[in-house]
């Protein structure tokens, strides 16, 4: 061979090594994977079961006149504070031979009025329904307990309850519980009372009910997009340094986005809530911290 070619033979060759050696130390350098992370804080969870009811108050009476004639005064109107026996309406009594004498209506009951049916100068009879009576201090949600959870709820247990008109929580509590189940629909009928000094929640009112038949206090928890893999094999990433650590957990009780830890994850660990998909055991990361 030449030595012309033999000198290009050579510089081909070094420079074929040079180009493996740069392509293995571009190899050899770890990806970094941009992640969010969230840290673990203790908080209280519980255990729920989802119902949807109808708001109406404690007590409610529909007020009938003792006597036929036409209402000649109107002494209450909607929404009237009232006492037992005050007089809502009188009543021209439309008996012959009957010396004039205007009839008073009373209330059943103390409470509110919360509707008044009829106008002055309207006939009445005592089948008519001339208002509606309610007693608004308390009110009940009515709801059908399926027969698995009967033996998780007890008479005193917490509720919270929603209603649309408003952006907070109303605290009720259980109180009765049938003692006989509906045999077509195999549940048990139950009562939920709830405080209303406030008078904010009306009769008729929509609810949703979170009915609370568990809970765990100052337990760390973890959002479920955290979570990867299938029971019971779940597992979750942490950040250590700036790598990734693959950690089966064990979970317990779900409420809305969260799940509690029972076992595998602590508070203050730094858990990967986006970008996980890409992650193994000791991948190298760039953290952002999570909302």
């Amino acid at each position: 061979m030449k030595l012309k070619g033999i000198i290009w033979l050579i510089v081909f060759i070094v420079a074929i090594s040079g180009c493996q050696k740069k392509d293995s130390v571009k190899a050899e350098t770890p990806e970094t994977i941009p992640v969010k992370v969230e840290i673990v804080e203790l908080k209280d969870i519980y255990k729920t079961l989802e119902y949807a009811g109808t708001i109406k108050a404690e007590e409610e009476a529909v007020v009938y006149p003792k006597v036929s004639g036409k209402i000649i005064e109107k002494v209450k109107e909607d929404g009237s504070i009232v006492e037992k026996k005050d007089i809502l309406f009188y009543i021209d009594r439309d008996e012959v031979g009957l010396k004039f004498e205007k009839a008073p209506v009373e209330s059943p009951l103390a409470g509110v009025v919360g509707r008044i049916y009829v106008d002055i100068g309207a006939n009445v009879t005592p089948q008519t329904s001339l208002a509606l009576i309610v007693y608004m201090d308390k009110v009940n949600i009515d709801l059908d307990i399926p027969e698995k959870y009967i033996s998780q709820v007890l008479i005193g247990q917490n509720a919270d309850i929603r209603v649309d008109a408003y952006d907070e929580k109303f605290k009720g509590v259980v109180t009765k519980i049938s003692p006989v189940l509906d045999t077509d629909t195999r549940s048990a009928p139950l009562e939920i009372t709830v405080d209303n000094g406030k008078h904010l929640l009306k009769s008729g009112m929509f609810a949703r009910v979170s009915l609370i038949i568990g809970e765990s206090k100052s337990v760390p928890v973890i959002l479920k997009e955290s979570i990867m893999g299938k029971v019971p094999n779940m597992y979750v990433y942490t950040i250590e340094g700036n790598k990734a650590s693959l950690k089966n957990v064990k979970l317990g009780i779900r409420e809305d986005g969260y799940f509690e830890v029972i076992d595998g994850i602590k508070e203050g660990d730094r858990v990967v809530i986006m970008g996980q998909q890409r992650l193994k055991d000791g991948a190298i990361v760039k953290m952002e911290q999570g909302q």
